[in-house]
């Protein structure tokens, strides 16, 4: 783990503009992988091959990982799994995340899988909706949702202000769920999905990119600045229709799992959904101690739910992630 003003002594930000840009973050902590020094003391930007290369290494190892770590709270072992969907938005690999971890860690080969590349930030929630599609049609099996973002594979060190924004916000990270639908007669605990509604706001569909730097000679990110009005000011419009036919309002909502997205995301959300700070709390505290760990901020937030030991039978909760396209994708869930 690292520092905000830790990460600035590294990479010897001066910049005054910059240092801001990182100190006003909303940020503490978050995991990155940055490149070795030289014999100066300097990390120079590694080249796209390289930074492939960490990425599929970070993937695998972090992946795995929080494979591990999900099965085990949820009293399963890796011979007990029939579908795994990978999602990644931080390097791209062929054959894909989900063929490499099923031979990392002896899975076996008959397992089915899916994966889910270059969709960002809002991608957990869409592969959350390809296996609990899988799983109704497979009750009593079990099927896992696994986010891994390296984002340190994915870093440029150019010293512009549209890089800093990106290096201050983003770090890596992994985290997974089980999803088993229950046989005829049978009811287990946790959360039920009960439904997904999307927004894709067509206008601003170049605002998030990941996409090719010919200066830098090797991909990067884009992020702009107007990104928490456009989420904010549509934020209405797809958990209104989320809710329609439900005979709920956002005041039944007793808990919001909102993805870690940046300062002003968050706070662009809870205006204009008319949210309290209690509400985004889990949010905020990913935030804070990761940073934006794209696809699977939401994921971390509801692990922090589960541990408080909160949440009651029949409460409802919403699930929200925001990402290029720009895309909201929600769900609703009852316990």
């Amino acid at each position: 783990m690292v520092t905000q003003p830790e990460l600035l002594e590294l990479l010897r930000i001066d910049d005054p503009r910059v240092r801001s840009v990182y100190l006003n973050s909303a940020i503490d902590t978050r995991r990155l992988t940055l490149p070795e020094p030289d014999a100066t003391g300097l990390r120079r930007p590694e080249p796209q091959g390289e930074l492939l290369a960490k990425h599929r290494r970070l993937a695998i190892e972090m992946g795995s990982q929080a494979l591990q770590a999900c099965l085990k709270r949820a009293g399963a072992a890796l011979s007990d799994l029939r579908h795994l969907c990978c999602v990644t938005s931080t390097g791209f690999l062929t054959p894909g995340l989900s063929a490499l971890l099923i031979k990392e860690l002896g899975i076996d080969p008959h397992c089915g899988r899916s994966d889910i590349v270059g969709m960002g930030c809002n991608a957990g929630l869409n592969a959350l909706n390809v296996v609990a599609g899988w799983s109704a049609a497979h009750p009593g099996e079990l099927g896992v949702v696994l986010c891994t973002e390296a984002c340190s594979a994915a870093y440029a060190l150019d010293g512009t202000m549209r890089t800093s924004v990106v290096n201050s916000l983003f770090g890596d990270g992994a985290a997974a769920v089980a999803l088993v639908s229950d046989r005829p007669g049978e009811s287990r605990p946790g959360p039920r999905i009960l439904k997904f509604a999307s927004f894709l706001i067509t206008d601003a569909i170049d605002a998030m990119r990941y996409d090719w730097d010919s200066d830098l000679d090797r991909f990067s990110f884009f992020l702009d600045p107007q990104i928490p009005y456009v989420v904010g000011a549509n934020a209405e419009t797809v958990i209104d229709r989320l809710l329609a036919g439900t005979g709920l309002r956002r005041s039944d909502i007793a808990q919001w799992l909102v993805h870690s997205g940046g300062k002003k995301v968050i706070d662009a959300v809870v205006v204009n959904l008319g949210l309290t700070r209690h509400d985004v709390r889990h949010t905020t505290r990913v935030l804070r101690e990761y940073g934006n760990v794209s696809s699977g901020s939401f994921l971390f937030s509801y692990e922090r739910l589960v541990e408080e030991g909160v949440t009651r039978p029949g409460d409802y909760g919403v699930l929200m992630t925001m990402g290029p396209g720009s895309t909201i994708e929600t769900a609703l869930v009852q316990w």
